[in-house]
């Protein structure tokens, strides 16, 4: 009668306890460990959830179609000019100057290509005479397009730096050294100002 009880019978009335207080209501103004959401996070992680694909194939399939479009985008804006969908190098009012800049200009630079190709011609013909003039027209052309490429970088430098003051101008000049290199057609984005004009 006055006998301690045993320990199997302690043991279910703990798990009673335990149990009790498991099922009582969380205290509505106890602290959760984190911030509320705002609503309109808590939307746009439902709607992601909701959009993001279950597979792994459908996943880099939308991905595929995203890029597609993107790479669409970007050829149509570098044939007519459209700034929202350019490249990030073609980007900004300072590269937009520096095309201009260049397309109005006549470059040696520009028919570096075809002249190259009339020097090869001329070097692999076996004359002695024409393989000397082929190499004269090399060291000129060369001599040419490195003086008229210093100047241009000159000019258009100091222009960058009158109209750009308060823009970063980094790169721009070799951006266009790189652009007179290309023949005038064959530029992209394409040009957008005649010879003469300036811009």
């Amino acid at each position: 009668m006055f006998r301690s009880r045993s320990k199997e019978e302690k043991a279910p009335a703990t798990d009673k306890v335990t149990a009790d207080l498991s099922k009582q209501p969380r205290d509505p103004e106890a602290p959760k460990g984190r911030p509320t959401p705002k609503r309109s996070e808590a939307q746009t992680q439902r709607r992601r959830a909701s959009t993001v694909p279950s597979d792994r194939k459908e996943a880099a399939k939308r991905q595929r179609e995203v890029r597609r479009i993107e790479l669409a985008k970007q050829r149509e804006a570098l044939a007519n000019g459209d700034q929202r969908y350019l490249p990030t190098r073609d980007k900004g009012p300072v590269r937009k100057f520096v095309r201009d800049y260049v397309d109005s200009r006549f470059c040696i630079a520009e028919f570096f290509l075809p002249l190259a190709v009339i020097i090869l011609v001329l070097s692999m013909v076996r004359i002695g005479s024409l393989q000397n003039i082929a190499l004269l027209l090399w060291l000129a052309v060369i001599v040419l397009i490195v003086v008229d490429s210093i100047g241009l970088a000159f000019r258009l430098k100091r222009q960058l730096k009158e109209r750009f003051a308060d823009e970063p101008t980094k790169g721009a000049v070799a951006y266009g050294l790189m652009r007179t290199l290309q023949m005038r057609r064959l530029r992209l984005p394409k040009p957008a100002v005649k010879r003469g004009e300036r811009p």
